[in-house]
C-alpha cells in the first residue's frame, strides 16, 4: 500500500483542506503515516499570512534536499498558490503544487503524480466552486468544520489571502444545512463554520439566507448541541448574528472578532473598512447580551506608520474591551500587497518590544477575566486526556479550555465527546482548573 505524510501549517481552514486532502488519498488506497520519513508521499499544506509560516515550510523541504530519494513531494495550499511555479526552482526536488482552488481537481491531479510527471500543478482561481471534495476524512469523531464560504473581497493592505484564495464564494444554504444534518446523523455534537470572512456569507440558493439566518437553522438541528465560526470581519458583523445567539444557547457564545488596530487611522491605512467607533458598536452589542460571550481577536502591531500614538490607542482598547484571549503578531512584509509599498517601515526590534508590551497587558487582562470563572458550574465537552497531569481537558461553550481531574474507572472510550458540568477552583492566563459535579 501506498503511504503519505501531510503536515499541516496555519489556520482551521488549512486542518480541514488537509481533511479533504486526506480523505481523497484515503479513497485511492493511500495509507497515513505519522513520519514523513515513512511515507511515499510527502505534503506540506502551507500558510502564508506571515514570514515565518512559510519559511517553516522551506525549512522542511531544506531538510529532504539530500535524503529525500524515493519519495514524492508536494506543496499544498497558500504558499503553493503564492509561490506558483517558482517552488520548483527553490525546492527542484518538489513535483507537486496545488493551491486549495484546486482540491476538487485532486484526482485527476494525483494521477499525472502517480504517472511520474515531475511538476504537476493546480493554481486556477478561475472558479465559483467552494472547494468541496467527494471524499473528507475527519479526524475528529465529535466536532466537524464545514467551510461555507471562500476567499475575501476586502483587499486589507497587509493580506495576501485574495491572492492565494480568490474572490469571496458561497456555498448553498441547501448544501450546507445537509452536511449538518449528515453530521448529526453520525454522531457530530459540535460543528464550525469556516471561512475567511465567515460572516460575509451569501447564499446562491434560492433560499437567500444571510449568515445570521444560516446560523438559526443550523442550530435548530436535532442532535447538534453546539455551533461555532470563525473568522468574522467587522464590517460584515451586524446585531442579528448577536440576536441570533443571544436566542439559542445551541450557538456558542463566543465571537472572534480581528480589530488589527485601535487606531482609526491606523485601520484606514490597512483598508480595513471600519473605525474603532464601528467597531465598538459591535463590540457593544456583544457586551449588552444576556448571555456572556466570550470575545478574541488579532492584533498587528508595527504596520508600516505606526506612531507611539497609534499603539497606545490599541493598547487602550485591550483596556476598554477586555478580550477573554487576542492573537498578536508583528507586521510581517507580504507579496503582492499593498503595504509594501507604504513608507515608514517599523524596525524589527520596536515591533518586538510593541509586541511585548501588548502581550504583557493582555496577559494581566486574561488572569483578571479568567478569575472571575472560579466557583462558576461550567458545562464542557471533553476534548482529550493530559497524562503529564492526570486531568481531562475540556473546552467550555466560551472556547476556554478547562481541565479537572480524571476519576476511577474513565477512560477514552467512555469520556471523549462527552458533556459534563464542571465547576471552576483555579485560573491562569490560558486556562481554567476544576473538578466535576456529580
Amino acid at each position: 500500500m501506498r503511504k503519505f505524510y501531510i503536515e499541516t501549517f496555519g489556520c482551521q481552514m488549512n486542518v480541514h483542506d488537509s481533511e479533504k486532502v486526506i480523505g481523497t488519498l484515503a479513497a485511492r488506497g493511500y495509507d497515513q503515516v505519522e513520519s514523513a520519513d515513512d511515507a511515499d508521499l510527502v505534503l506540506y499544506n502551507t500558510c502564508s499570512i506571515r514570514d515565518k509560516a512559510e519559511q517553516k515550510v522551506f525549512n522542511r523541504l531544506q531538510e529532504f534536499k539530500r535524503n529525500g530519494r524515493g519519495r514524492t513531494f508536494g506543496v499544498l495550499g497558500c504558499v503553493a498558490q503564492q509561490e506558483g511555479e517558482k517552488i520548483f526552482e527553490r525546492a527542484p526536488h518538489v513535483s507537486f503544487v496545488c493551491g486549495s482552488a484546486s482540491y476538487n481537481l485532486l484526482p485527476q491531479l494525483l494521477d499525472k503524480v502517480e504517472a511520474g510527471d515531475r511538476r504537476v500543478t493546480g493554481l486556477s482561481l478561475d472558479t465559483e466552486d467552494t472547494f468541496d471534495t467527494p471524499m473528507t476524512r475527519r479526524d475528529n469523531p465529535h466536532r466537524a468544520y464545514i467551510t461555507i464560504i471562500e476567499g475575501c473581497d476586502k483587499s486589507c493592505a497587509y493580506c495576501v489571502v485574495p491572492f492565494t484564495r480568490g474572490p469571496e464564494r458561497s456555498s448553498a444554504s441547501t448544501t450546507v444545512l445537509r452536511e449538518v444534518r449528515e453530521l448529526a446523523d453520525r454522531g457530530y455534537t459540535e460543528i464550525q463554520f469556516l471561512g475567511q470572512n465567515v460572516n460575509s456569507y451569501r447564499d446562491p440558493s434560492p433560499a437567500g439566507l444571510n449568515f445570521a439566518q444560516l446560523l438559526r437553522e443550523a442550530g435548530r438541528t436535532p442532535g447538534i448541541r453546539r455551533v461555532r465560526f470563525t473568522t468574522s470581519h467587522p464590517r460584515d458583523f451586524g446585531k442579528d448574528i448577536v440576536d441570533a445567539i443571544s436566542e439559542n444557547p445551541v450557538l456558542c457564545n463566543q465571537v472572534h472578532l480581528p480589530v488589527q488596530s485601535g487606531s482609526s487611522l491606523m485601520l484606514a491605512s490597512m483598508q480595513r473598512q471600519y473605525t474603532r467607533d464601528e467597531y465598538m458598536r459591535r463590540i457593544e452589542w456583544m457586551k449588552n447580551s444576556p448571555r456572556n460571550i466570550a470575545l478574541s481577536t488579532d492584533i498587528i502591531v508595527g504596520f508600516p506608520g505606526e506612531t507611539l500614538e497609534d499603539f497606545e490607542h490599541t493598547l487602550s482598547l485591550l483596556d476598554e474591551v477586555e478580550f477573554d484571549s487576542i492573537f498578536s503578531f508583528k507586521y510581517s512584509p507580504r507579496p503582492n500587497t499593498p503595504a509594501l509599498k507604504l513608507e515608514e517601515q517599523i524596525p524589527e526590534d520596536e515591533k518586538g518590544r510593541r509586541l511585548t508590551i501588548l502581550q504583557e497587558k493582555q496577559r494581566a487582562i486574561q488572569l483578571r477575566r479568567n478569575a472571575d470563572y472560579i466557583g462558576v458550574v461550567q458545562e464542557v465537552m471533553v476534548e482529550g486526556y493530559n497524562k503529564a497531569t492526570g486531568q481531562w481537558i475540556g473546552r467550555t461553550s466560551q472556547n476556554k479550555t478547562l481541565n479537572f481531574a480524571a476519576g476511577s474507572g474513565e477512560t477514552a472510550e467512555n469520556m471523549l465527546g462527552r458533556y459534563m458540568d464542571v465547576q471552576v477552583l483555579r485560573a491562569g492566563p490560558n486556562s481554567l482548573v476544576g473538578e466535576r459535579v456529580n
